[in-house]
């Protein structure tokens, strides 16, 4: 039998062009292994620890075009979840004579080091383990080298390990064991992960296969990985079994009481011959108005010769498509990784339905049309933003997207406690209230932030702000979400009357008016207590009990009276205060008092109040840290309050920061300007003119800095907020200054969020408009591999030191997938200006 399997995979491999003639593995300039087809990356890109997901760092495989292969290090867990330690990397040599990346690792928590050499052998790598001082006895079970594999890519596809053939599973059913919690090991800074009910026991998945060859995707000659194993069996796991977002994980323990060379593997990623990766034709999903300029950018392989020419096709009422436009191409050169060229179709504007065909590649169908934007924003209006209505009973037809959450409140955090979102309490509450006390009143309104079921401040203020501009410069008017905040009830598609718009900032105004009145000042966030409930997925209802956490019961028992519980799962509120996250709010707060008078002016009034409030003591505060540390929010709050007061004092303040602000970064601060010009005198606008022509001049440096002539971010949160903004800065700029800016630059941001953009052509974001928006998204529901509509994608995430990614087949990576209730509410604004300026 043994035989007889891999005689099949030879054949296989022969058939489909396999590895015979492949080129060594070799380190190029960039300090990663390198044959057309493969790429292999040693520690370009660390372990962090905490917040970010992990999948992202240490040895990684990018095999025909896709990071299939990640998380190369030894490792302390079967499947390490994303809040297990991390080694940290202490060294890392890149030597290209001897074709080998060397890496020391290190476990400060258990005085742990290792080193892994990796050395490319021809068309493999050879991995090795080296320890100078034996594993400690406190890890011998558990210390192992590790490396992951993307399930989406995998799953469903047949293994040999050994000859014996099985088949990779699509879902989660692996064998578990339980272990006492006394053999757990620790977790970034002691969070714990699970819930153990009290049993006092962790989960410990159980290998799937053992042995010491291992062929993953034997039937799949592009996904083809053989390990082989010199001196320690390999074992493969499912890591979904203890986090959806887990790999499946090929890992080897260390042997215990040995040094030096402990372990070797031998890693060979197969690749196809003369594999060339296909283009990625670029171009908007929802279509284009007929006048706009059109112009797809093609991405190739650096190893692809450009063609000279490109069409576009018409299909016709009796579904045939005839050629009507021919053209050249354009270079544009190299960036990053691959090499982009141009094709300009501006000429087509008969509208129709077409497709682009570039050599023997055809796109999709696309739309020429006069009113293809008109709806780009409304599945975003009435979708995604009511789902995100935090302290409501959400439904839509049959389906209830959550019931109503944490009607029990919210417990003051505890004095200097540490929080595993990038939060924490300082060394007192800033406020009246106890560590664990209850805060009355804090359950009403706001939103989620995203993905996860907290109340980021900050995010809300900016998100009440997005709608009261939103609805202050372009009077939304769509009603299509009934609201009842006596009900604390949500219906989508149902009318009710009034705004959807207007409802929003109501409903994120009662959050943090509450927090005003009630703190005294903006909590940081409420949030999780425990990290086992902060990575829920499911009916936010749900997270918790529904009732306060009594200390003087016993765990997960439930008070005589049933009004309590010693379930330690209540939300906290962070309250340390920042007064300048209290400017931010008092900038937010001028501008609902406008947009709620003569529809809540209770509401309006009390905004008002704590608007004035919250910038004198704002200011008094600020006025007692080092002038670097003060920041410049209250430009905008001064602009806000001058406009809702007229009183002079806030106009002076706000010119006085503002050109000094300009100076310093005009495409930063520009849009603030901008917003000023309607209450301003025409000498403020001429004086702002030059600021408009070095704006120009930025747009113009786009065009030469990429080929999509957009801000394109490089960090660990992809950029498609950097260019929502470039488009709405762009909007508002070409109304007040037409002679300068011109409405056709707003096109590159909505060219670029709606598919032409690396890696893939797939719309941004989850719209009924677009004919292929992506297919998952980070969110609550990110397990279903789905979407909630209207969801905006960060989008193209950089990977150092070359790569874009945007997975369609993965949801949980936040940084290119989750949509944000700050993201998205200024997608909405940049949706409004946008059909503004080309309705004009």
């Amino acid at each position: 039998m043994k035989k007889v399997a891999f005689f099949l995979v030879a054949a296989l491999l022969s058939a489909c062009g396999g590895n015979s003639d492949q080129k060594d593995l070799k380190i190029n300039s960039l300090g990663y292994f390198e044959t057309q087809g493969l790429n292999v990356l040693v520690f370009n890109n660390q372990y962090s620890g905490g917040f970010n997901d992990e999948k992202n760092s240490g040895i990684e495989m990018i095999h025909h075009g896709v990071r299939t292969v990640t998380g190369g290090a030894v490792r302390l867990s079967n499947t390490p979840e994303q809040w297990d330690l991390v080694p940290q990397m202490t060294n890392r040599v890149v030597d290209t004579l001897a074709n080998s990346i060397e890496v020391t690792l290190r476990y400060p928590d258990y005085d742990f080091d290792s080193r892994v050499v990796v050395t490319g052998k021809g068309k493999a790598i050879e991995i090795s383990v080296y320890l100078d001082k034996p594993v400690p006895e406190k890890l011998e079970k558990d210390a192992g080298f590790n490396l992951e594999f993307l399930p989406s890519q995998y799953w469903s596809k047949t293994y040999l390990m050994d000859g014996r053939a099985g088949l990779i599973p699509r879902y989660a059913v692996s064998n578990t064991i339980t272990r006492p919690n006394s053999e757990k090991m620790k977790q970034y800074k002691g969070y714990v992960t699970s819930d153990d009910r009290g049993t006092g026991t962790f989960i410990d998945p159980l290998p799937i296969e053992t042995g010491r060859e291992l062929i993953l995707a034997s039937d799949t000659p592009e996904r083809l990985v053989k390990i082989t194993s010199e001196d320690a069996d390999l074992s493969l796991y499912d890591g979904r079994i203890l986090a959806q977002n887990g790999w499946f994980v090929v890992r080897s323990l260390l042997p215990k009481g040995k040094t030096g060379k402990v372990l070797t593997w031998t890693v060979e990623g197969n690749t196809i011959d003369g594999w060339v990766r296909k283009p990625n034709i670029g171009f908007s999903q929802v279509g284009y108005i007929p006048s706009q300029p059109k112009v797809a950018v093609i991405e190739l392989d650096k190893k692809d010769k450009p063609m000279t020419k490109a069409s576009i096709y018409k299909v016709g009422n009796d579904g045939k498509a005839t050629e009507v436009f021919s053209g050249k191409i354009e270079p544009w050169g190299n960036y990053f990784k691959y090499n982009y060229v141009r094709f300009d179709f501006s000429s087509v504007n008969t509208p129709g339905v077409y497709y682009i065909k570039y050599g023997d590649i055809a796109t999709n169908h696309f739309l020429i049309e006069d009113n293809v934007y008109s709806k780009i924003t409304d599945a975003t209006s009435d979708v995604w933003i009511p789902i995100h209505m935090d302290h409501m009973y959400v439904k839509e037809g049959y389906r209830v997207w959550h019931g109503e959450p944490f009607k029990e409140g919210y417990l003051q955090a505890p004095p200097n406690t540490d929080h595993f979102d990038l939060h924490g309490q300082g060394p007192t509450t800033d406020t009246k209230y106890k560590g664990l006390q209850l805060i009355p009143g804090l359950n009403v309104g706001g939103f989620f932030d995203a993905g996860d079921f907290d109340i980021e401040t900050g995010s809300n203020i900016g998100v009440v702000q997005n709608l009261v501009q939103a609805w202050e410069y372009f009077k939304p008017m769509r009603d299509e979400t009934f609201v009842d905040q006596k009900q604390r009830y949500v219906n989508l598609h149902r009318p009710d009357g009034t705004p959807d718009v207007l409802q929003y900032i109501e409903h994120g105004a009662l959050q943090l008016v509450a927090q005003a009145e009630i703190i005294g000042h903006m909590a940081q966030t409420l949030s999780n207590s425990v990290l086992d409930n902060y990575h829920h997925l499911g009916d936010a209802a749900s997270i918790t009990d529904g009732l306060p956490y009594n200390p003087n019961l016993g765990p997960y028992e439930v008070a005589r009276d049933g009004r309590s519980s010693g379930v330690k799962d209540d939300m906290w509120a962070f309250t340390t205060r920042d007064p300048r996250r209290d400017l931010s709010a008092a900038t937010m707060f001028a501008g609902v008092s406008r947009a709620l008078k003569g529809y809540n002016d209770d509401l309006a009034a009390r905004a008002l109040v704590q608007s004035k409030r919250l910038l004198k003591e704002a200011d008094e505060l600020l006025a007692k840290l080092p002038e670097d540390q003060r920041g410049t929010a209250d430009m905008a709050t001064n602009l806000q309050l001058y406009i809702t007061t007229g009183e002079q004092q806030y106009i002076d303040k706000f010119q006085e920061l503002l050109w000094p602000a300009l100076d310093r970064n005009v495409s930063r601060n520009i849009l603030t300007a901008l917003h000023a010009i309607p209450h301003m005198d025409a000498s403020y606008k001429e004086k702002l003119r030059p600021y408009i022509v070095k704006y120009q001049e930025y747009i113009d440096g786009l065009e030469k800095d990429n080929p999509y002539g957009v801000p394109i971010g490089l960090g660990n949160w992809a950029g498609s907020g950097d260019v929502v903004n470039f488009g709405t800065t762009i909007c508002f700029a070409n109304r007040e200054f037409p002679d300068i800016i011109d409405a056709k630059n707003a096109f590159k941001a909505t060219n670029w969020l709606f598919g032409c953009h690396p890696y893939h052509n797939y719309s941004l974001v989850a719209t009924v408009g677009a004919t292929r928006p992506k297919e998952v998204f980070y969110g609550n529901n990110r397990a279903d591999f789905s979407f909630i509509p209207g969801n905006v994608a960060p989008g193209l995430l950089f990977r150092q030191p070359d790569h874009f990614e945007n997975y369609d087949d993965w949801p949980f990576f936040w940084g290119q997938n989750e949509g944000t209730i700050g993201g998205n509410t200024s997608y909405l604004i940049f949706g409004s200006a946008f059909n503004n300026i080309i309705i004009e």
